[in-house]
């Protein structure tokens, strides 16, 4: 089954591209492609219409690590839209090379990783282990853009 007939098997909907909050401009671009190569700039949970999702603030404080896991699974699916609005499809895709995910943390909080599983989960559900799984790292971070619970980046391999 192919990453895109996957989506559907799942009923996984797939977020239309971001709104940004009025008077701000991104001057850099979502997903960039160098050869095989496809670049992905951090990425925040959307809800299905494109807006930021209203879950925010620091994980080990005001948002649960189950909360933060959602929040991770739907930055993926943000992730996956820009994906395929870039490429066209996701079937190309054939290696998850590189993810570098952060997380919003309370003082003290140390169980990034399985907040970002959330992210790895649905990656590996879609793609498969062979071509969904990948490197990674989970760090926390002091504040995130919008306040949000989790950014990822990622890498990832095509075929040309």
């Amino acid at each position: 089954m192919t990453p895109d007939e996957k989506i559907k098997e799942l009923n996984l909907i797939l977020p239309e591209p971001i709104k940004l909050p009025p008077n701000l401009e991104m001057q850099f671009s979502w997903v960039r492609v160098s050869g095989n190569r496809v670049f992905i700039s951090g990425h925040v949970a959307l809800n299905a219409d494109g807006s930021i999702s209203e879950v925010t603030g620091k994980v080990g404080g005001a948002v649960t690590i189950e909360q933060g896991y959602e929040a991770a699974r739907q930055t993926g699916l943000a992730i996956l839209s820009s994906l395929k609005q870039e490429l066209g499809t996701l079937n190309n895709i054939t290696a998850w090379l590189r993810v570098f995910g952060m997380v919003n943390v309370a003082p003290g909080f140390v169980k990034t990783p399985p907040v970002i599983n959330g992210f790895s989960d649905l990656i590996i559900d879609v793609f498969g282990q062979k071509i969904g799984s990948h490197s990674r790292s989970a760090v926390g971070m002091a504040e995130l853009p919008f306040g949000a619970p989790v950014e990822i980046e990622a890498e990832v391999k095509i075929s040309t």
